[in-house]
């Protein structure tokens, strides 16, 4: 989808006033901070860091946020702004870094420190300021820093200190520029959230009006208005996010929408039947399923990689999915579910300076030969925000709250070679484990929760017979917004069901594990 197109697809979600632009210097935080800042109703979305002076004045922000980055001010290459954004009169904060890029640019000084700060800090408020409204005159931070201002720039000082980092938070005595050496926006600093409000709505002065509800009326008559009388087609897999855009498809299009499901052999129990039933009972749409499990087994035969298997299988899906749309008539548009953390972890989102995590093989969009548009209504959502939007727009809960599911499906779940006799375990056991959960009554209040297969061998004693088995792992996180996750503090009583009942239950595994680390330093999905 070209630039021009994008923009008018999601231009109602920058419609509002008051918007704050985030400029992107490398963090993998970025996104977490633009979804602090519209969790305060402030609608923000991330650019490049080398967006222009110009460029922003036809944003018309409210303000500017400059995220962290890995780099070091003061090197050769390193990310800079553009030194006219100094001048525009607008609040800028920056963060780590970007306080970094802020004093360093208006002539204070950033060096390289021995006593480096990396995780819970204590730091004390030197100096009150709006900033720090109702902010604790001494509270935990999160840092990660190797560099420090060592001298703020002429008119600046300092407003907080940690032990061993004097200058922690930093403001301009006439003008609107500040900076935090630590971060405001992870869950590690919990009075982050305050500080960010404060720049808003103190700093900012933002009305505070961006409201996802407003987004399905505003995206509905979008999208009818750029389709036209055109079909769209949709790839549905049951997950959150392919069903809310279908929703909103068929409630701006109606009978213009296709839907295609790709049942790659790689989806959960049950799960391809189910899709069916959900959309042809409950949307009634022009639902066409496609029996790929043998191409994509075919296709996947003795690759291991991870990064590999994602490729094969965007490929494989696109081979498919081009098939099956071939029997539709008069296709112009093409609808994804992507969102924000999608396009973030693939490095898209900016095409700045951030680092690419994992391909997902629905970012990007499909090659052009196909000769589709791109209609990507969620790519700047997060997970919540699309849940909401689900529910605005009617979609039962249980789809709306159903875990999430990854595009390349259980083929990331199965560590090492992809065979069907593998993925059959891997379904019986992933099956065993929604059960447990359910039945506990948690499945809710878990963000996501699934079970991985292992390409290792352990011994076990089963019937008075040695065995030599499958080890498997269950990986459940609590999240707000998958971009961090921490590992869920399950009750033993629930985790003990489900390893009794798949040892019993599912040949082929005789021993279970639970993944008890945090992202990050580890992703959520294995591969």
């Amino acid at each position: 989808m070209n630039a021009a197109n994008q923009t008018d697809v999601i231009e109602s979600l920058k419609s509002t006033e008051g918007r704050v632009l985030v400029l992107d210097f490398g963090s993998q935080y970025a996104q977490l901070i633009a979804r602090r800042v519209r969790e305060q109703q402030v609608y923000c979305e991330i650019v490049r860091h080398d967006i222009t002076a110009e460029q922003v004045r036809r944003h018309n922000p409210s303000g500017l946020i400059f995220s962290g980055g890995p780099n070091s001010v003061y090197e050769d290459g390193s990310p800079q702004p553009d030194p006219e954004l100094f001048e525009l009169g607008l609040p800028i904060l920056g963060i780590c870094y970007g306080m970094q890029l802020v004093c360093n640019s208006l002539g204070g000084q950033v060096a390289s420190v021995p006593c480096r700060e990396y995780g819970p800090t204590q730091v004390s408020v030197t100096h009150r300021d709006p900033l720090f409204n109702e902010f604790p005159a001494e509270t935990q931070v999160w840092m990660s820093h190797g560099d420090q201002v060592q001298e703020v720039p002429e008119g600046f000082e300092s407003l907080a200190k940690t032990g061993t980092c004097p200058i922690a938070a930093v403001k301009h005595r006439d003008r609107p520029l500040y900076g935090l050496q630590f971060h405001p926006e992870v869950t590690h600093t919990p009075q982050g959230k305050t500080l960010l409000k404060n720049f808003l709505y103190e700093v900012c002065h933002c009305p505070g009006n961006w409201q996802l509800e407003d987004f399905a009326k505003e995206q509905i008559a979008k999208i009818r208005e750029h389709v036209g009388n055109d079909r769209v087609i949709c790839g549905l897999s049951g997950g959150v996010d392919s069903a809310v855009v279908a929703a909103l498809l068929y409630r701006a299009i109606g009978d213009q929408l296709s839907c295609i499901l790709v049942d790659n052999g790689l989806l959960r129990k049950g799960e391809s039947q189910l899709v069916v039933d959900e959309f042809t009972d409950h949307f009634k749409t022009d639902l066409h399923v496609v029996n790929g499990e043998s191409v994509f087994l075919e296709a996947l035969e003795g690759i291991t990689e991870p990064q590999e298997k994602r490729t094969v299988i965007g490929h494989t899906f696109i081979n498919c999915f081009k098939q099956a749309s071939e029997s539709i008539d008069a296709v112009k548009f093409l609808a994804q579910g992507t969102l924000y953390p999608d396009v973030i972890e693939s490095g898209a989102a900016v095409d700045g300076p951030a680092a690419t995590i994992k391909l997902h093989h629905n970012v990007g969009g499909l090659p052009e030969e196909l000769g589709f548009e791109l209609i990507e209504p969620l790519r700047d959502l997060f997970k919540d925000e699309v849940r909401a939007l689900g529910l605005e727009l009617g979609l039962p809960e249980k789809i709306v709250w159903r875990h999430p599911f990854p595009g390349p499906g259980l083929a990331v779940r199965c560590l090492g070679e992809i065979k069907k006799d593998r993925l059959d375990v891997l379904r019986e056991a992933d099956a065993i484990v929604i059960d447990e959960i359910h039945q506990a009554g948690l499945y809710r209040k878990t963000s996501q929760l699934f079970a991985v297969l292992l390409p290792i061998q352990s011994v076990g004693v089963m019937g008075d017979a040695r065995t030599y088995e499958n080890a498997l792992v269950i990986r459940c996180v609590d999240t707000d917004d998958f971009m961090t996750a921490d590992w869920t503090r399950l009750p033993y009583d629930v985790l003990a069901k489900m390893s009794t009942r798949i040892i019993n239950e599912v040949a082929g595994v005789n021993r279970v594990c639970y993944d008890i680390s945090s992202k990050p330093p580890a992703t959520i999905e294995w591969e």
